[in-house]
C-alpha cells in the first residue's frame, strides 16, 4: 500500500465505532441531539463509503482493491488486513444503506437512547468489518463484536419475550461462532507455514479429510447466520421480540453475512471439499425454501411470518452457490442484496402497524385498509416484491438462480429436475402465505379488539420516505437489473472458474464416488485429466 494513500476503508470501518464512543459526551436530556448525532454519522459513513467506491473502485477487476494491510499484534498473527472486492462490494452498500435507514427507523427510541444509537453505530462498524477483512482473526473479532449489540438490543428494547429470544440469539451464534475458530486455526496450521492472511490460505494445499472437516465447520457456522435448517430456530424469536430496527438490521444484513462467508470461505478458499458439498448445499436449500413456505403459512404472528419468509428465500442462496454456474453465482449475490432491501421494507412496515395497532398477531387485526390506505399500499408493493412480482428485484434473483442450476452441467438431469420442481412448490407457497398475510391485516371487518378509527394516523413522512429509500432500488433493479450486477459480474465469473477447474482433478481420484448419479460432469472430466496426463507423459 502506498503511504500516501487515504485508508479508505480504515475510516468506513472505524468512523461508526469512533463515534459511538463520543457519545457519553454528548450534553443531551431527552435524546433529541443523539438521534440527530447518530444519524449524522451513519449517513457521513455511507456517504464516504459511496464516495470511495464511485472514484476509486475499478468495476472491471475481480481483485481486491482498496488494500490496507498494517501489523497490528505481531505476536497473534493479528493484522489490519482489509479489502474490497466484487463480492463484499454490494454487500457494503446494502449494510450502509440499511443501517442508517434503522437508525432514522428508530427515531421514537426514548429508553436510554445513549445506549441504543451507540450500540447501533458499534454494530454497523462491526457489520462493514465482517465483509471487508482479509486476515482470519480479524474477520473472526468482527463478526463477534456484531454479536454483543445484536444481543442488548433485543434484551433491552424488544417485546415481552425479549430475553429469552435474545439469549437464544447469542447461544446459537456464539456457539456457532467455535467452529470458525476451530476451522481457522485447523487451516492456519496446516502444512509448514503458519498465517492468518486470507489470500494465503486459499493458496494452501490441505489433506482431503482436514479440508471436508474444515468446510463442515465453517458450514455449521455460517448456516446458523444464514440460517439453514435445521440451525435457524433462533431466528423467528429473535426476529418476533426484536424492535423493528433490530429486525430490519437482522433480515437485512446479519442474514447476508452468512452467505457472504460461505462464498468467500467454502467456495473461494476450498474448492475441493466443496464439490463434495455442493449437491448438499443445493438440498438444503430446497429444504429452506419449502420448509420455510410451509412454516411462514402456519404463523399468525405477523413477524414470525415474515421471518420464516426470510428462511425460505435464502434457500435461494444456497442453490446459487451450489450451481457451479456464473449465473448461478451471480444470482446468489443478487438474492442476499435484493431479500436485504424487501426483508428491511416489511419489517420496518410491520413495526409501522405495530406502533398503530400495539399487536403483531393477525387474527386481531383486519379491515386496516380503510383506516391506513398508504401502509396498505406500501405492504402491498412490499410483498409483491417478497414474492417474484415480474418487475421487482426479488423476480431477477429467484429467475438467476434458477436457471443457473438448470443450466449447470455439472449435475445430472434428474437432479436438476427435482431441485427445479421442488424449489417451485415454495415459490408457489410463497404468493399464498403473502397474500394471505395482506388479507388478514388490511382487508375484512375490523377486530372488536382495535379501535382505530379515531385515534391511528396512517404512515408518516419520515415512514414514507424510509420506505421509499427501500422500494427504489427494489424496483430500479427489477427493471435493469445491471444497477446491481455490474458491480460483482467479474467476480462471479472468476469465481465459478475457480470453483469449476478443481471438478477434473476431483473426478480423476474418485471416479466411481457416491454422487456418480448425481454429477454429469465426472466422465466427462475424467477423461480431460486422462488426456491431459498422456500428453504430459
Amino acid at each position: 500500500m502506498n503511504a500516501i494513500e487515504f485508508p479508505w476503508l480504515t475510516a468506513i470501518i472505524l468512523l461508526p465505532l469512533v463515534a459511538a464512543l463520543a457519545i457519553p459526551l454528548i450534553p443531551d436530556k431527552e435524546g433529541k441531539t443523539v438521534r440527530w448525532y447518530g444519524l449524522g454519522v451513519a449517513i457521513a459513513d455511507f456517504a464516504l463509503m459511496i464516495y470511495a467506491f464511485w472514484y476509486k473502485y475499478d468495476f472491471q477487476s475481480s481483485t481486491l482493491q482498496l488494500v490496507e494491510n498494517y501489523p497490528w499484534i505481531p505476536q497473534l498473527g493479528l493484522h489490519w488486513a482489509v479489502g474490497v472486492d466484487g463480492l463484499s462490494m454490494p454487500l457494503l452498500l446494502l449494510t450502509g444503506l440499511i443501517n442508517t435507514l434503522a437508525i432514522f427507523a428508530a427515531w421514537k427510541v426514548t429508553t436510554k437512547p445513549r445506549l441504543f444509537y451507540g450500540l447501533m453505530l458499534a454494530m454497523y462498524s462491526a457489520q462493514l468489518g465482517v465483509f471487508v477483512a482479509q486476515d482470519l482473526l480479524l474477520f473472526f473479532l468482527m463478526w463477534e463484536i456484531e454479536l454483543v449489540p445484536v444481543y442488548l438490543l433485543i434484551s433491552i428494547w424488544g417485546g415481552q419475550n425479549r430475553r429469552y429470544a435474545a439469549t437464544k440469539f447469542i447461544l446459537y451464534t456464539a456457539a456457532a461462532s467455535i467452529f470458525i475458530l476451530i476451522a481457522g486455526f485447523a487451516m492456519a496450521f496446516s502444512g509448514d507455514t503458519v498465517t492468518f492472511d486470507m489470500a494465503s490460505l486459499g493458496m494452501k494445499e490441505y489433506p482431503k479429510t482436514l479440508e471436508l472437516l474444515v468446510y463442515a465447520g465453517f458450514l455449521i457456522a455460517f448456516g446458523v447466520k444464514l440460517p439453514i435448517f435445521p440451525l435457524h430456530t433462533w431466528l423467528p424469536d429473535a426476529h418476533g421480540e426484536a424492535s423493528a430496527p433490530g429486525s430490519m438490521i437482522l433480515a437485512g444484513v446479519l442474514l447476508k453475512m452468512g452467505g457472504y462467508a460461505l462464498i468467500r470461505f467454502n467456495v473461494e478458499m476450498l474448492p475441493n471439499a466443496h464439490v463434495t458439498f455442493a449437491p448438499v448445499l443445493a438440498i438444503l436449500g430446497v429444504v429452506n425454501i419449502v420448509y420455510g413456505a410451509c412454516c411462514a403459512f402456519a404463523q399468525t404472528n405477523l413477524k414470525r411470518r415474515l421471518a420464516y419468509s426470510s428462511i425460505a428465500h435464502m434457500g435461494f442462496v444456497l442453490i446459487g452457490i451450489a450451481s457451479y454456474t456464473e449465473l448461478g453465482i451471480s444470482g446468489a449475490v443478487l438474492q442476499m442484496v435484493s431479500h436485504g432491501l424487501i426483508a428491511a421494507t416489511l419489517f420496518f412496515l410491520s413495526g409501522v402497524t405495530y406502533d398503530r395497532t400495539h399487536t403483531l398477531m393477525m387474527d386481531k387485526m383486519g379491515g386496516m385498509a380503510k383506516v391506513m390506505p398508504k401502509t396498505f399500499a406500501l405492504f402491498t408493493v412490499g410483498s409483491m416484491a417478497s414474492l417474484a412480482l415480474p418487475g421487482m428485484s426479488g423476480f431477477v434473483g429467484e429467475l438467476m438462480v434458477f436457471l443457473g442450476i438448470a443450466t449447470s452441467d455439472v449435475y445430472s438431469s434428474s437432479f436438476k429436475v427435482v431441485v427445479v420442481l421442488l424449489s417451485a412448490v415454495g415459490v408457489i407457497l410463497t404468493p399464498i402465505y403473502l397474500l394471505s398475510m395482506l388479507r388478514q391485516v388490511f382487508y375484512g371487518e375490523q377486530s372488536q379488539g382495535l379501535h382505530l378509527d379515531a385515534v391511528v394516523s396512517d404512515v408518516k413522512p419520515r415512514e414514507i420516505f424510509i420506505t421509499a429509500c427501500l422500494l427504489l432500488p427494489i424496483i430500479g433493479i427489477g427493471f435493469y437489473p445491471k444497477l446491481a450486477t455490474q458491480t460483482y459480474d467479474v467476480k462471479a465469473v472468476e469465481l465459478a472458474a475457480h470453483a469449476r477447474q478443481v471438478l477434473p482433478i476431483v473426478a480423476h481420484h474418485q471416479p466411481s464416488s457416491l454422487y456418480s448419479r448425481i454429477f454429469s460432469a465426472p466422465t466427462l472430466a475424467n477423461s480431460q485429466v486422462e488426456n491431459s496426463i498422456n500428453i504430459s507423459e
